[in-house]
């Protein structure tokens, strides 16, 4: 999944955003609430955390203005504030999810998980085809009960691809949605990426190559 942290607080940010990425998710940052605003609404994020309490640009005002531009991505928002009437208001803005600082990190990845799942069609949280099981709460997977060492990008990639349940999906979707934004849109990541795990998934194969339009299970 792909992840927006808007965090005015540098290292807060960037721990948060380190933690994420070890649990194989696609994480840009903002550090103010103009650019986390620009970058919602430029990406297709599928969970956005937001800070309520920006300088400048506040995380409320962040809210609103992404629930008036329809914007589809799910928003966390985190705050020092505890109170009940801080709880409603958040909520009332139009936020998916509210969670006070300090916070369990573990919590946090659950909750963008159950908010991610809300983004998208329903799909359960093991994901099996033939031989193949992937349990994306445990960032796990097997093949023939052997369980298989895959990348962060490597996971990505199969996750979205079972999840798509036989859809093709393009190089630029999962460029879109399992790498980041700093990443050449002119890479040879996704080739690479699907080489390798191909070769760790083994025989038979089981990820296709549909000419000109993408790849499919």
């Amino acid at each position: 999944m792909r992840v927006l942290v808007v965090e005015d607080d540098k290292e807060t940010a960037q721990t948060v955003a380190t933690g994420l990425r070890r649990a194989q998710m696609a994480v840009d940052v903002a550090f103010d609430g103009a650019g986390g605003l620009e970058r919602a609404l430029r990406n297709d994020y599928d969970v956005i955390v937001l800070d309520r309490d920006l300088p400048g640009m506040h995380g409320d005002t962040v809210c609103a203005e992404l629930i008036a531009a329809g914007c589809r991505s799910r928003v966390l928002m985190l705050t020092a504030a505890a109170t009940t009437e801080d709880l409603v208001d958040g909520l009332g803005l139009g936020a998916d999810d509210y969670l006070p600082k300090p916070f369990d990190f573990a919590a946090l990845v659950a909750r963008i998980g159950a908010l991610a799942r809300r983004s998208h069609p329903a799909v359960p949280p093991v994901l099996r085809h033939a031989d193949l099981v992937v349990d994306t709460a445990r960032c796990t997977a097997h093949r023939r009960g052997r369980p298989l060492a895959l990348a962060p990008k490597e996971f990505g990639v199969l996750e979205l691809l079972l999840a798509s349940r036989g859809r093709v999906v393009s190089a630029e979707e999962l460029l879109e949605r399992v790498w980041d934004e700093v990443t050449d849109p002119f890479t040879t990541a996704v080739k690479i990426t699907l080489s390798r795990l191909r070769s760790k998934l083994g025989d038979p194969p089981i990820i296709e190559t549909v000419a000109k339009r993408g790849y499919r299970i």
